[in-house]
């Protein structure tokens, strides 16, 4: 069966007996949330700005878009001191099923809330929104067609205007054979986001690439047991591809967001006091194992901050 790679990865990834649907994230990569607690601790951080911004209202919501097997929010309310604690309305958004040992108190469900009065983070959420690849030819760009059994590859129909002009906008074809991951569905995505955000921020966070530095062949990849593998969309793995944090940014706009900031992991976890030092060396002599802890907690924090792996994500800020 030939198909679009949007519609092939909709059906690998989503469709009846989907990848996502039948299997947890953590058995196949690594993120952010499954490297550290650290990481829970420097959300719990930006809910409390964003608590305060909006002067500590009756009920805050922290909302995880792609919460997976929902370790992160489960590590927030576990955290959260009791003043906090207790005005929380926590939303986990995932089409799987909710996972045993997931709080009776976080909400699960497949779809957005209809409106968000605190936070919503959407953590590699994005880069697992399908989308078509398209190739220059000498007549222009013409969509990838892909077998859904296979993963072979051949050229189908030039994209739609609407696509075509989001490419000459945000990923632009220079050379022939050159190709390009058409994001407007990930745009899309992130301005539901915005549009259901009434008041307080929402943060993307994934790999990205800016519009003057596009890497010419694509970002489409599969992941399988921890392990990058060819990405054919038959189930067996997960598909993803970088997204152009950019484009969401201008979506983010159109759908009401009043500021933007664009940066990396590494710069917005420093921010929020994940620093990856080290304890001084006079604590092994008084407290040894407390020396071992921290030392452990230093190593989690600089894999966050890393540049060349975790650190390296986009982080995109928005706030109405």
């Amino acid at each position: 069966m030939w198909l679009t790679w949007r519609a092939a990865t909709e059906r690998a990834l989503y469709g009846e007996e989907g990848f996502y649907l039948r299997e947890r994230p953590s058995g196949h990569f690594r993120t952010s949330v499954s490297a550290s607690a650290a990481f829970a601790d420097a959300v719990l951080a930006l809910l409390a700005e964003v608590d305060a911004e909006l002067g500590s209202p009756g009920v805050l919501d922290l909302v995880d878009i792609g919460a997976g097997e929902g370790t992160l929010v489960t590590q927030v309310l576990a955290a959260a001191e009791p003043g906090l604690r207790d005005r929380l309305r926590i939303t986990a958004v995932d089409l799987c099923p909710r996972p045993e040992g997931v709080p009776e108190r976080i909400r699960w469900r497949p779809d957005l809330p209809a409106a968000v009065t605190g936070l919503a983070i959407a953590n590699e959420w994005l880069d697992n929104v399908p989308l078509d690849v398209v190739e220059q030819t000498p007549q222009g760009p013409r969509l990838i067609m892909v077998d859904v059994h296979t993963g072979e590859e051949r050229l189908g129909d030039p994209p739609q205007p609407a696509d075509r002009a989001w490419l000459e906008r945000w990923w632009p074809l220079c050379r022939v054979g050159a190709r390009a991951e058409i994001g407007r569905p990930r745009d899309g995505a992130w301005a539901s986001v915005l549009a259901r955000l009434v008041k307080g921020r929402a943060i993307a966070i994934d790999y990205a690439h800016p519009v003057d530095n596009r890497p010419p062949c694509g970002t489409l990849t599969g992941y399988r047991d921890g392990a990058v593998v060819t990405p054919v969309p038959d189930g067996t793995c997960d598909i993803t591809a970088h997204v152009a944090l950019d484009a969401c940014a201008q979506a983010g706009r159109r759908a009401g967001a009043i500021s933007t900031t664009l940066s990396t992991q590494r710069d917005a976890l420093k921010a929020l006091g994940i620093t990856g030092a080290r304890p001084p060396v006079d604590l092994a002599r008084v407290d040894p194992r407390g020396y071992l802890r921290a030392l452990a907690r230093a190593s989690e924090e600089g894999e966050l901050i890393d540049p060349s792996g975790l650190g390296g994500f986009g982080w995109l800020s928005q706030s109405r």
